[in-house]
C-alpha cells in the first residue's frame, strides 16, 4: 500500500497533559508526526487546536484518526487531507552567514520568494517566510548553496477552504458596538 502524507487537526481541550497524550498516541505505536503545532484558538472555553502532519498507509491514517477521537479532552478530529481543499502554511526564520556577491544573491532570491530580511549583519542576513512546505524547502535550498544556513520552522498550520466551519468556536461575538445617542438638553 502506498505511504500517503496526511495533515489532520484536532480541537482539544487545553488544559496540561493533553498535548502529552496526543502525541504518545503516535509515539506508542511508532508513527511518524512530520509536522505538530499546536495553539489556544479559544480562551474562553480553554480550547486549543492541534494541527498534526504524519504518513502512512491508509490503513494506518484511519488508525491514528481512531486513536485520536479516543481521549476524552478530544472535542473533534479532521483529517483535511481527505475532506477536501485546505490552505497550509509555514512560517520560517532562515539565517544565511555569507560575504561578497553571494550576499546580493541572497537578496535577490530573498525578493523572488517574497521572504522578508529581518535582522541584517555585516556577515549574515536572517529572512522570514512564509508559504506551504515546498516554498520553504526550495527556498532553505538556494540559500544552502550561498553559504550556511541556520533555519527555524513552525511546523504547519492547516485550515479547510470554503465556506463551512469544521471546528467553529463555541463562543460567539454578541457584543456590538452601539452608537451612544446624543445627550439630550433637558
Amino acid at each position: 500500500m502506498p505511504v500517503e502524507r496526511h495533515t489532520i487537526a484536532v480541537l482539544v481541550a487545553n488544559e496540561p497533559g493533553v498535548l502529552a497524550r496526543v502525541i504518545g498516541l503516535f509515539s506508542g505505536r511508532g508513527y511518524n508526526i512530520e509536522s505538530l503545532t499546536v495553539s489556544e484558538v479559544d480562551e474562553a472555553n480553554a480550547r486549543s487546536r492541534i494541527t498534526i502532519v504524519t504518513s502512512g498507509t491508509p490503513m494506518v491514517i484511519e488508525q491514528i484518526k481512531a486513536q485520536l477521537s479516543r481521549p476524552v479532552p478530544v472535542y473533534d478530529v479532521h483529517d483535511l487531507t481527505m475532506e477536501g481543499a485546505h490552505v497550509s502554511r509555514e512560517l520560517a526564520l532562515v539565517k544565511i552567514h555569507n560575504t561578497g556577491e553571494d550576499r546580493i544573491e541572497a537578496l535577490r532570491i530573498a525578493d523572488t520568494f517574497r521572504a522578508r530580511a529581518i535582522d541584517s549583519t555585516l556577515q549574515s542576513f536572517v529572512f522570514e517566510l512564509t508559504g506551504d512546505t515546498g516554498k520553504i524547502n526550495a527556498f532553505i535550498d538556494l540559500m544552502v548553496a550561498l553559504g550556511d544556513v541556520e533555519v527555524s520552522r513552525t511546523g504547519v498550520v492547516a485550515i479547510a477552504r470554503g465556506t463551512g466551519l469544521d471546528m467553529p468556536l463555541v463562543r460567539r461575538n454578541v457584543t456590538k458596538r452601539k452608537r451612544r445617542q446624543p445627550a439630550t438638553g433637558d
